[in-house]
């Protein structure tokens, strides 16, 4: 073992304290991009705790409290809904759709898309809900 005179320099650096703030670093990174990635936010309805529809290859469709629809995070129209779903339907035949719709907006958006997603015949249905806290 080699003892260090005092008016020598030291020949290497330490570089733990710098690894471990790349670390933190990269750690809070990644949290924060995956926490802004939710799509549109909604105010969602309660309801008792039931198993999720949620797939990987759900497609998610969103109707805001002012009425807009959405397809996973993209406004559209009622005939571009149709229209990219009756593709998706070709493409893939059972591939399941929620509904989110928000606690404010008229029931009659909501119906007009369920009666949207009946034509195009989409068979794996789910409503998107809060659960209930008791």
């Amino acid at each position: 073992m080699q003892v260090q005179s005092e008016n020598q320099p030291y020949d290497d650096i330490n570089v733990t304290p710098m690894l471990d703030l790349a670390y933190v670093l990269l750690v809070i990174f990644i949290i924060m991009t995956t926490a802004s990635v939710q799509g549109i936010k909604v105010n969602l309805p309660k309801a008792s705790s039931a198993p999720s529809l949620a797939k990987p290859s759900t497609k998610a469709i969103t109707i805001r409290e002012d009425g807009q629809i959405f397809l996973d995070a993209y406004p559209v129209t009622v005939q571009e809904l149709e229209s990219r779903l009756r593709a998706m339907k070709a493409a893939n035949p059972s591939f399941p759709v929620v509904v989110k719709g928000d606690t404010t907006v008229q029931y009659g958006k909501v119906m007009e898309v369920l009666e949207l997603l009946g034509r195009v015949d989409i068979t794996q249905l789910g409503l998107v809900t809060q659960k209930l806290v008791k």
